[in-house]
């Protein structure tokens, strides 16, 4: 418990020289099948100073940490916050075609990028020159002052990424808002999942949310890949339990023959 109250101070440190922390994090590299997904949580000084804060941030950690009942009731309570305009919450996603496309390095920028563009636009973060009274009119209407936030995400840092940031390793297990965005980021996913599993019933993704089990992989050779299973995942999996021959399973079954289209950045 003593460990956990350390991650509202971790934030309170890190917020020193700026009005708002904006923690990042995502779920689903990992998995053989469905999207990544992508939170961003923004909090502030008046926020992590709350009662609230004060009182239930020990109850908040890693997501893998938590059950799901866990996740889900906090879930409600960070609704609420934000109702209450006391934090700002966001979520991105990047489906199995971005991934395909841009592999799941990209594809995690881009759903980080996609939940931090809900909370603040890039432009935000980049330095600008104050227009003075020489300004055209145009100058001054396109004008945005820098916001005052640092944002915190999980991991190593992120190269060719638009917002700048502070990595953070292991940062679920150490930071508030980070640890609040993998609770966002992994029961948005666990829900997307439960809603995938109705459409192509048979995988189990409901019960293992896309994650290489032994009755994913089973189900997989049984009934072969859906459109939402991550096809360069299964391959590098199973490569090496089966005949090369055998591999056609894996192909979309409503892939058509001919050139692939190219891929758009």
């Amino acid at each position: 418990m003593a460990k956990r109250r350390q991650l509202r101070g971790f934030d309170l440190k890190h917020l020193e020289g700026v009005a708002q922390l904006i923690g990042v994090d995502e779920v689903g590299r990992g998995a053989l099948a469905g999207p990544v997904v992508a939170a961003a949580v923004l909090v502030t000084r008046e926020f992590l100073d709350s009662r609230w804060a004060d009182t239930n941030a020990r109850r908040i950690n890693d997501s893998k940490q938590l059950s799901a009942a866990e996740r889900e009731g906090l879930w409600t309570e960070f609704d609420a916050l934000v109702s209450q305009g006391r934090i700002n919450v966001n979520y991105g996603s990047a489906d199995v075609v971005e991934i395909e496309q841009f592999n799941i390095l990209g594809a995690t920028k881009l759903a980080m990028r996609r939940a931090l563009e809900g909370i603040y636009p890039a432009s935000a973060f980049q330095r600008t020159i104050e227009p003075d009274l020489f300004a055209s009119a145009e100058q001054i209407a396109a004008y945005q002052p820098q916001v005052s936030a640092r944002i915190l995400i999980d991991g190593l840092a992120l190269r060719n990424f638009p917002y700048p940031h502070v990595p953070v390793v292991t940062g679920d297990a150490r930071s508030l808002c980070i640890a609040m965005a993998s609770i966002v980021a992994k029961v948005t996913r666990d829900r997307l999942m439960a809603e995938m599993d109705t459409t192509f019933p048979g995988y189990g993704f409901a019960q293992h949310k896309g994650y290489g089990t032994e009755e994913h992989r089973d189900a997989v050779l049984r009934l072969g890949r859906c459109v939402q299973h991550r096809e360069m995942f299964l391959r590098n999996l199973l490569a090496g339990k089966l005949d090369p021959a055998q591999m056609d399973f894996l192909r979309d079954p409503e892939e058509e023959v001919g050139e692939a289209p190219e891929a758009q950045p």
